[in-house]
């Protein structure tokens, strides 16, 4: 797997694929390389993650995905440690992410290294996992 900055010319991709993200925000992200494209040897789209930061300070994973085709294979723990360097070389020493707890990604994310942090409940919402990892 290649791992690659998002560009302008993969707007509609991201655009068609991300539903988390509101529409506006897709090009400033792709400006300020907050999205990464996961490529096969092929080099089809096989996924994508996308970051921000948590109180404007703290790398935030947002959304992960890998394409079904190809979870199980390693391709989203070898994403998370792509991000994960960038953060360090950045000087950051702490990373966040999140998933629902009805969702599966939270055994992933553990398993990345990522520590049960706190939660967040919001009305007729499964609570919310909020998961930190020291980079250092």
């Amino acid at each position: 797997m290649r791992i690659i900055y998002a560009t302008e010319t993969d707007y509609e991709y991201i655009r068609e694929h991300d539903r988390h993200v509101l529409e506006h925000l897709i090009a400033q992200k792709i400006r300020q390389k907050e999205i990464y494209l996961f490529k096969s040897d092929n080099d089809d789209t096989i996924g994508w993650m996308r970051y921000g930061y948590f109180w404007d300070n703290t790398p935030f994973m947002n959304m992960i995905w890998i394409d079904e085709p190809y979870r199980g294979k390693g391709f989203g723990r070898t994403a998370i440690r792509f991000w994960e360097d960038e953060m360090k070389q950045k000087g950051f020493r702490l990373a966040m992410t999140s998933t629902l707890s009805n969702e599966e990604a939270q055994h992933f994310y553990r398993k990345s290294g990522y520590r049960d942090s706190g939660c967040l409940l919001l009305e007729r919402e499964p609570l919310e996992i909020i998961f930190t990892k020291n980079l250092c």
